[in-house]
């Protein structure tokens, strides 16, 4: 249907052309007709900058500058945001609209050959939580330790539930990551928190595990009513509860510069969006051997004369490190391939 009558060729009276009818239907867009019920009308064209500190999808929570919280949806879908962000808000009918965020310093996210999983912009440091009551899964642990390493951010372990048995079998499980000269906290977190306050002061830090580490136990013991503020943010994104795919932002108190990013329990950490020469470089005990093997284009699989193969077999390097580089080396290169 038309949205109005068009006037009748004919002398002194022309017709539009081709381009002035689209000149006219953007128009038209702009001011209100039938293709702007896609997208909702800023209402106030003053732009405001402020803190993301929820995100549920496309679904957003913004602390503001000035302290007011403000629900936002995303303008645009080729944008990505991310707890952390420094976001540019419109103010709408109803809440806010991204249109923007600045520069980032870093972005942790999770990804496979289809798909990815925006974790947290800004951050400093990744801290992974384990404990003695649950399986660690080493693939899963190490894949972290590399995301950290490519975008430069320092990485903590948090060693939970010191209080429990088997907590010294844990303590040996973690002693090699200490050795690679990682920062291994030990503590139970349910009786004191005061190790991790040190840990995340003055950073901004990913809480990153398995389900069942005591990550929500570590969470309210370092932001006093966490629970609380995580059933609001919940309503606010409509999810009801802490879901898989929602992610929050908290303040640390009397923290100028800290913030802790809470992140949902995850069985899968892919990797596919690193580069492949990039990642040999995310290994830090094999950082002193790259660039000595006989071959430049080594990729420290069967090559004669690799330096890092030699390190495998002196026990420098793990072999089971240098087959997740393998691993990710290959996920990398199939996610690159045009025949997917």
């Amino acid at each position: 249907m038309k949205d109005g009558p068009t006037p009748r060729r004919g002398i002194g009276k022309r017709g539009p052309s081709r381009s002035e009818g689209k000149s006219a239907t953007r128009a038209r867009d702009r001011s209100g007709g039938r293709r702007s019920a896609r997208h909702v009308a800023p209402v106030d064209r003053l732009d405001r900058y402020g803190l993301v500190v929820a995100a549920r999808r496309r679904h957003f929570t913004v602390l503001l500058d000035d302290g007011e919280v403000v629900d936002c949806v995303l303008k645009g879908r080729r944008t990505v945001v991310a707890c952390g962000d420094r976001a540019r808000v419109a103010r709408i009918a109803g809440g806010g609209a991204i249109e923007s965020v600045e520069p980032r310093t870093s972005l942790l996210y999770r990804s496979d050959a289809f798909r990815e999983s925006v974790l947290a912009a800004n951050v400093t440091q990744v801290v992974a939580v384990v404990a003695p009551d649950v399986a660690i899964d080493e693939n899963l642990l190490n894949r972290w330790i590399v995301a950290a390493e490519l975008e430069r951010c320092r990485f903590a372990l948090v060693a939970n539930k010191s209080d429990l048995p088997g907590f010294d079998a844990l303590r040996e499980r973690v002693a090699p990551y200490r050795a690679m000269g990682y920062t291994v906290v030990e503590c139970a977190a349910k009786r004191s928190a005061a190790p991790l306050a040190d840990l995340v002061r003055g950073e901004r830090s990913v809480l990153i595990g398995q389900s069942g580490m005591g990550k929500s136990t570590i969470l309210n013991a370092l932001v006093p009513n966490a629970d609380a503020r995580v059933g609001i943010v919940s309503q606010a994104l409509g999810s009801g509860r802490h879901t898989t795919t929602e992610t929050a932002l908290f303040l640390l108190p009397g923290d100028a510069d800290g913030w802790l990013v809470d992140s949902p329990g995850m069985k899968v950490f892919g990797i596919a969006h690193a580069e492949p020469d990039a990642l040999a470089g995310a290994f830090v005990e094999m950082r002193p051997f790259l660039g000595r093997c006989r071959f430049r284009d080594c990729r420290h699989d069967r090559e004669p004369g690799c330096a890092v193969l030699a390190a495998v077999d002196d026990g420098r390097i793990a072999p089971q490190r240098l087959a997740l580089l393998h691993a990710l080396w290959r996920e990398s290169v199939a996610a690159r391939d045009p025949a997917r």
